[in-house]
């Protein structure tokens, strides 16, 4: 991909509610789709997401009002739950052991890092929810720009019941739900939003 295609991806990426509810994806085209946006970059590699994909049209049916009757739940291909992992500090010890194998590590500076991050999580109350939320975001970020690579549309929800969502889809207590993403072919256009000058929102070197 050039950065002219690119950029195109960037600028086509829209917010689509409408979606054509004929058109389906398959187990194989979305896990392809969250291999991409597991690409992402994460904090200490510790991939702090976990993907709760509601595909079947009965479990859509099931979170519709759950994310308040937004009617993009149950016409759109799929949703994805993004969760976040509160517990991510329990993957350090299998990240870091990987790159040992390949050589990328040695022994010590893993043993360091491993316990660098189990100290992190135990001392920062907020550390563990904010890392979650931080990180399954930036995957979100990536499966949203895969998919308009891929001519996908998606729509990125904070509207919803996270404690029905819980309950109701038995989420252990180890993720925090971040947010929904529809995933689908559009039937309608999304409606074009105005954006700052690009000058507003830069501060140089300080306040």
């Amino acid at each position: 991909m050039t950065s002219r295609e690119f950029t195109d991806v960037l600028n086509e990426r829209h917010s689509v509610r409408k979606y054509d509810p004929e058109a389906e994806l398959t187990t194989e085209e979305i896990t392809e789709l969250l291999e991409d946006a597991a690409k992402a970059p994460s904090s200490w590699n510790l991939q702090h997401w976990k993907f709760l994909v509601i595909h079947d049209q009965k479990a859509k049916e099931q979170l519709l009002p759950i994310a308040y009757n937004q009617q993009q739940v149950v016409e759109a291909a799929a949703v994805v739950v993004v969760l976040g992992d509160l517990e991510a500090d329990q993957n350090a010890d299998r990240v870091y052991q990987g790159a040992v194998d390949e050589g990328y590590l040695s022994e010590e500076v893993k043993s360091t890092l491993v316990s660098q991050i189990k100290d992190a999580y135990a001392t920062k109350p907020d550390m563990a929810k904010d890392e979650a939320i931080r990180n399954a975001s930036l995957a979100s970020m990536q499966l949203m720009l895969a998919a308009k690579a891929r001519e996908l549309d998606t729509c990125a929800m904070g509207g919803f019941n996270a404690e029905e969502l819980v309950k109701s889809f038995d989420i252990p207590e180890r993720y925090h739900p971040v947010m929904l993403i529809s995933v689908g072919k559009a039937v309608k256009p999304a409606h074009q939003t105005a954006r700052f000058p690009i000058q507003e929102a830069i501060v140089w070197n300080k306040f």
